[in-house]
């Protein structure tokens, strides 16, 4: 039987909530279903899809055990230290959990209407990379942004398309 959820702030719910899209993510790009993702990480199914929701009430031991399973990496931030300044994210397709706009100078151009935010979940990156094509300048695309490009495509289908 689950443990009962514990009280999380919201601050907490939602980044739990990030952290389970990105496994979430990471284990449909690689192709891999949720059964044999759990078994490789050594849990029930259902286990990975509470992880997958970002339920708080599944054990740290679980979700970095899908995290280790799924080829992915885990570290901690200051909330006013840089995502690059941790860990080794210069890997061909590497997605960050949270995309800040700041360091994506097209993709900030595009999302000129949201407010309240500096980050985005790769699903709404790509979301506004594709609503917004055609105003994209390619020309323009620094290569770590095009490379962001080709990540969200690769991990949430081929269907979109940009570059």
């Amino acid at each position: 039987m689950p443990a009962r959820s514990p009280v999380t702030s919201s601050a907490a719910t939602a980044k739990l909530k990030v952290l389970g899209e990105q496994i979430r993510v990471r284990r449909k790009a690689l192709g891999v279903n949720a059964t044999e993702a759990a078994e490789a990480a050594g849990m029930s199914r259902v286990t990975l899809h509470r992880i997958e929701k970002g339920e708080p009430a599944v054990t740290i031991g679980a979700y970095l055990n899908a995290i280790v399973a799924l080829g992915l990496d885990f570290g901690i931030l200051a909330p006013d230290q840089p995502a690059d300044a941790v860990g080794d994210h210069a890997k061909p397709g590497w997605i960050p959990v949270r995309i800040r706009l700041q360091d994506y100078p097209q993709l900030k151009r595009l999302a000129w209407q949201i407010h309240g935010t500096d980050a985005l979940t790769p699903v709404e990156a790509l979301g506004i990379y594709e609503r917004n094509r055609c105003h994209l300048d390619l020309d323009a695309l620094e290569p770590r942004e095009r490379e962001l490009i080709d990540a969200l495509r690769r991990a949430l289908g081929e269907t979109h398309s940009l570059v």
